[in-house]
């Protein structure tokens, strides 16, 4: 579950900062920033679960959206997505820690969704 939720909103993300750029393009062209993203994401979700995962996270992610390549990306739904990585941040933030998920808030911003 958590790892569709990153996936979805690392490449959502992604390919929001590169108007008209599907999944496909994303993966393609955009690798290290969705790949950054991914680390990121999955970071700050297994030290909020206390979980590990599986090695290879960014390959499975990548193989899977060579199936989905054709989707369009844009930030929706933001509170079930990318709003939980964020609540996460706020959270820190609140609490004088850093941000887990830097990266990804200075994307949020850059794009005026929060």
């Amino acid at each position: 579950m958590l790892e569709k939720l990153i996936w979805i909103s690392a490449f959502m993300l992604v390919g929001a900062r590169h108007p008209g750029a599907t999944v496909g393009v994303v993966e393609k062209e955009y690798r290290s920033e969705v790949s950054s993203l991914i680390v990121e994401l999955a970071s700050a979700a297994a030290a909020e679960k206390g979980l590990v995962f599986e090695e290879a996270m960014e390959d499975r992610l990548c193989a899977y959206s060579r199936t989905v390549s054709h989707f369009p990306t844009a930030v929706k739904e933001f509170k079930w997505r990318n709003g939980w990585f964020y609540s996460l941040s706020e959270k820190a933030i609140a609490e004088g820690k850093p941000d887990p998920c830097p990266l990804h808030t200075a994307w949020l911003k850059e794009l005026k969704i929060i």
